[in-house]
């Protein structure tokens, strides 16, 4: 599939590697860059505005964080969905969004309680508005994303990400319930009712039960989806 009009062209200037890197990031995130697709650095470097090294470390990047994959004889492509490793991607993700939960909780201010409040209460107007499905995936990231902020822990974030990014990659391969984004609002609520409760415990298990009820639909939504000829499953996960 051709890749033309997938990406916008960066601003230029310094940093040119980052800028690409964010926009192909976000063009996979956002479905705008599919699974399969071929991350032809000449191409990209066209639509980017840019020269091709800089776009060839985003493209490295991007292989690194798993949203790509080298295949041979082909080079880079947008990396394809396997439900098994999403299944124990997410079982990892439960334990370490439970331990950011847990650290945000003991290091949470009234500033950052705000800015809590604030996502929780956007992402509550997006969803009564119908907006569409990549604006729920960006408040929902944008919500685990200022937990790992609050934690303050480097590495765990920097995994987190990692994990994150591969995780939303199924959004757009694995179908994904109508109710699912209602239902993830109300489990972002009480991860943050045991946060500002100044209760590690409780936040960290709310934070786990999440991603373990992501689990559990992303299961039954697999055990409901057709297969492909491919043997992929045309079924969407939760976010």
């Amino acid at each position: 599939m051709s890749t033309e009009g997938a990406v916008n062209p960066v601003a230029g200037g310094s940093l040119l590697a980052d800028q690409a890197y964010e926009e192909l990031k976000g063009a996979v995130l956002a479905n705008r860059l599919r699974p399969g697709d071929a991350l032809s650095v000449p191409a990209l470097a066209v639509q980017l505005g840019i020269s091709r090294s800089p776009v060839r470390e985003a493209v490295q990047r991007l292989i690194h964080d798993g949203l790509a994959t080298h295949v041979p004889h082909r080079g880079a492509v947008v990396s394809t969905v396997d439900v098994d490793d999403v299944r124990q991607l997410y079982v990892v993700r439960e334990v370490m969004e439970g331990l950011a939960a847990r650290l945000a909780t003991e290091r949470l201010d009234a500033t950052k309680v705000a800015e809590l409040r604030a996502l929780l209460e956007e992402h509550e107007g997006v969803l009564a508005s119908g907006e569409d499905e990549q604006r729920h995936i960006e408040m929902d990231m944008a919500y685990h994303r200022l937990i790992r902020e609050v934690a303050n822990n480097p590495h765990l974030s920097a995994a987190l990400d990692t994990i994150q990014g591969k995780a939303h990659l199924a959004l757009h391969s694995l179908w994904r319930s109508p109710e699912a984004p209602r239902l993830a609002l109300e489990e972002h609520r009480r991860i943050f009712t045991a946060m500002t409760a100044g209760d590690p415990d409780a936040a960290e298990q709310a934070a786990r039960e999440h991603i373990r009820r992501l689990r559990i639909r992303l299961a039954q939504a697999v055990a409901s989806g057709p297969a492909s000829s491919t043997g992929a499953v045309a079924v969407r996960a939760v976010p």
